[in-house]
């Protein structure tokens, strides 16, 4: 392996080569495909790699052309992909996601054996830590394989030793794991974590039914300095000890792909934490839920989980109320 480089940001998790209709319609019907890649922590980081920060990507992928594909394009929009494992013996994850023109698109996982479901404690190093200042990580990679929570688990604590701070958004995927199971570790590592970036679904799944504050209350009563709650259409709360910060959506027209919108909301939410590894006032949380709602928004716009994403100067121009420049 080489060198590793500075960087602001290291986040774990699988990226699957994606396979969606180039029309609308059942995926049985469909004799063209686009393909593109997805995967939740890739998607944070080109996101945050937009906005000018350094993010190094952890997974593993199969020895196979999706994972040329995957690989490539990852690299292409500045990450750091040294630490990315290559395995000849296990295949790079599939994705198929079907458009029928109403509600949420149909997702298909083909993700069963995969290299990255493979990972294990063995594989967590500091190296991969190595000049970082922040670990992100979601509940999708302890889903895939029989060690992979244990190695999730690992690199959080790890991660925490070295000084990096954490942020953990439980990205709950019921396709992939029992619910008890994903309920009882989901809730495990919130402890572990700085900031905790869960959906009101999320929350009611991991709690029960409470209100707003209650979940906030609650979860950082776990041990997370800062909880921010995705609210969808009616915006997001934001919790750190005895602070509330409420912020209202941003309005759009239309709603092309809501898949990956909670990642953009994520990846808002860190540009702003990453200034000072802590939201200790109401100006810092407000700035972070307009740059999270912002970003969110400008998901749904796009068909793909992160090809929308905006550069540094978009977003600031976009928040500035600014229009933008075109001819």
């Amino acid at each position: 392996m080489s060198t590793p480089r500075l960087t602001d940001v290291v986040t774990i998790g699988e990226s699957m080569l994606s396979l969606q209709p180039m029309n609308e319609g059942p995926i049985a019907h469909a004799p063209l495909f686009n393909r593109s890649i997805a995967g939740a922590e890739s998607n944070i980081a080109i996101g945050l790699t937009r906005l000018g920060y350094r993010v190094r990507w952890i997974s593993r992928l199969g020895q196979d052309p999706f994972g040329d594909v995957i690989a490539a394009t990852i690299a292409g929009e500045g990450v750091d992909v040294s630490m990315l494992q290559r395995d000849s013996k296990y295949p790079t994850a599939l994705y198929f996601k079907e458009f029928k023109g109403y509600g949420d698109p149909n997702v298909f996982y083909y993700r069963s054996g995969s290299a990255m479901s493979q990972l294990s404690p063995e594989h967590v190093c500091d190296e991969w830590f190595e000049g970082a200042k922040h670990l992100h990580v979601t509940g999708i990679t302890p889903a895939l394989g029989p060690q992979t929570t244990d190695a999730i688990r690992t690199a959080m604590q790890r991660a925490r030793a070295l000084g990096l701070t954490v942020s953990f958004d439980p990205n709950l995927r019921r396709k992939l794991w029992g619910e008890e199971v994903a309920r009882k570790t989901l809730l495990s590592l919130v402890p572990l974590c700085d900031l905790f970036l869960p959906g009101i679904e999320e929350a009611e799944f991991l709690l029960g039914h409470q209100s707003h504050e209650e979940y906030g209350k609650t979860f950082l009563s776990m041990g997370p300095s800062t909880v921010f709650l995705k609210l969808g259409e009616h915006g997001a709360l934001g919790f750190s000890g005895d602070l509330t910060v409420r912020a209202q959506p941003y309005d759009v027209k239309r709603i092309v792909d809501t898949v990956g919108a909670g990642d953009a909301f994520a990846t808002g939410i860190l540009s702003e934490w990453l200034k000072s590894g802590s939201f200790d006032d109401e100006g810092s949380m407000t700035n972070a839920l307009a740059r999270g709602n912002l970003m969110g928004a400008l998901a749904t716009q796009f068909k793909g989980d992160w090809e929308g994403l905006p550069r540094k100067d978009e977003l600031e121009r976009l928040l500035s109320g600014k229009g933008e420049i075109t001819r």
